[in-house]
């Protein structure tokens, strides 16, 4: 799919409807900074609250927008496989490149279970499909197990986005599921654990960050495939105070308030969700400006 950033973009409302206006300069704002991909719909796009005929207006707006420079990924996990194909096949109409799809939630299914609602969807699907783990959100870990096994059966999961933060947990996925398939993909799927999982063997990151710095972020990752390993560092640490900024609240309260603090969209989300406290707007303020964003 990509090799290096891939942005988990924001979906800005205005007035409780989608600002597709501001969203159409959010994308090209992500294409000048040189990230590998756009992933529409996920957490960061407040998935949940989004109605279907809005992902559609979304997803085709991406497309029409990003024409065919970088991949398009949607977003399309849900608690049920039922429903989470449904959503896939829309995606497939519309023309993505490929659909992230979240473990199922709430559900807590078995690591069995969890193999079978990845094969079922790629059995009904030419799409590449991306395995999202986040266990802190989801309830349910994949193991390092359960991902070689998808690696080495199910052939258009092309990859996963790891958001478990345990670091031995990478290092297995990594070396159990390349060790399957060496063409399966493995990002980071929290911003600040991307060098490390770089200096792992991994693929990148699906990142919050480059909402707000896509330069820089995809600069790190340049720097690390050039062999430049220093630099790519120097990045991390520079980057490291704003990584942990975009978190002190719920993804994506803070992101959406430092993108409202930039210019681009307006500080609005839906509920359950609410704008960041004053506290997390001086934070973030004073942090855009440390690492030379504003």
């Amino acid at each position: 799919m990509f090799r290096g950033v891939g942005t988990a973009i924001v979906t800005p409302f205005k007035n409780g409807e989608l600002d597709l206006e501001a969203y159409e300069r959010l994308v090209k704002f992500q294409l000048e900074g040189g990230v590998k991909a756009l992933v529409v719909l996920g957490t960061s796009g407040e998935s949940p609250t989004v109605e279907e005929d809005e992902r559609e207006r979304l997803l085709a707006k991406t497309l029409e927008v990003v024409d065919g420079k970088i991949p398009v990924i949607a977003g399309a996990g849900t608690h049920s496989t039922a429903k989470t194909l449904k959503m896939v096949k829309q995606a497939e109409k519309l023309g993505v490149d490929g659909v992230l799809i979240v473990t199922p939630y709430y559900n807590r299914p078995t690591q069995d279970g969890l193999f079978q609602h990845y094969k079922y969807v790629s059995e009904r699907t030419d799409l590449k499909i991306i395995v999202y783990n986040v266990p802190s959100r989801t309830g349910v870990n994949v193991n390092p197990e359960t991902v070689a096994r998808i690696a080495a059966e199910l052939k258009n999961v092309v990859g996963v986005k790891e958001a478990n933060p345990d670091i031995e947990q990478i290092d297995r996925v990594i070396a159990l599921a390349k060790k399957e398939r060496s063409d399966f993909m493995v990002w980071s799927g929290n911003d600040d654990r991307t060098f490390y999982l770089l200096c792992a063997g991994g693929d990148g990151v699906v990142s919050v960050v480059s909402n707000v710095a896509p330069k820089q972020m995809s600069q790190l990752c340049e720097e690390f495939f050039k062999g430049n390993m220093e630099g790519a560092r120097e990045i991390h640490r520079k980057l490291y105070p704003l990584m942990k900024a975009l978190f002190v609240e719920t993804n994506p309260i803070p992101v959406k308030a430092a993108l409202h603090i930039m210019g681009y969209i307006q500080n609005e989300l839906r509920l359950p969700l609410v704008p960041a406290s004053e506290k997390t707007m001086e934070l973030l303020k004073k942090t855009l400006k440390e690492c030379g964003i504003l």
